[in-house]
């Protein structure tokens, strides 16, 4: 069966791994953490299931091969949006519009287009300006948990990664009674 969705994308620190394990040289780039529970089998059922991923993340570019190498995960984004490579930080449409050119997805087809992270004010506000989906994942204590004005409200929130897969089920669904809806 086709997917509805087009792509998605994936912030790291506190979406993948756990931020509170990293370990850092005195640069800032992670050498090694641990990953929030779940997050592995999250990537390997999103690759299972024919989704194209991409790494949407802040920080220095080291960070993410020695964080996601480890854990065979890395190797299953198909491209990268690196806040290192592209210049600017999220929410700039910069970094969005830099992974989804990679991928091919116009503007107009953004509306089919995941963002998961943990950061309401980066990720979603990223996410929702430019018409993508986002999915907020509530999970770590370091980050701010109340939206500071409508542009930071997700679509979706989910607890724990592996709760992505029902999200994506109900999104999947949306999009193809749109589609059948929208059909001669």
């Amino acid at each position: 069966m086709k997917n509805n969705i087009l792509a998605i994308c994936l912030d790291c620190g506190d979406t993948l791994v756990d931020e509170a394990t990293e370990v850092k040289t005195p640069e800032g780039v992670s050498l090694r953490a641990n990953l929030i529970p779940g997050a592995d089998e999250l990537m390997r059922t999103l690759k299972q299931r024919g989704y194209p991923l991409a790494l949407v993340a802040d920080g220095p570019a080291a960070t993410f091969p020695n964080n996601l190498h480890p854990y065979g995960l890395y190797d299953l984004f198909d491209v990268l949006g690196i806040s290192e490579h592209v210049g600017v930080d999220k929410p700039h449409p910069d970094i969005f519009h830099h992974a989804l050119q990679q991928l091919n997805i116009e503007p107009a087809d953004y509306g089919k287009v995941l963002m998961v992270g943990n950061n309401l004010e980066r990720d979603v506000k990223g996410a929702n300006q430019l018409g993508i989906i986002s999915v907020w994942l509530d999970w770590a204590p370091r980050r701010s948990k109340i939206p500071a004005d409508a542009s930071e409200v997700p679509n979706y929130t989910i607890k724990m990664p592996l709760d992505l897969l029902a999200v994506i089920d109900q999104i999947e669904q949306s999009l193809a009674n749109t589609a059948q809806t929208s059909s001669p």
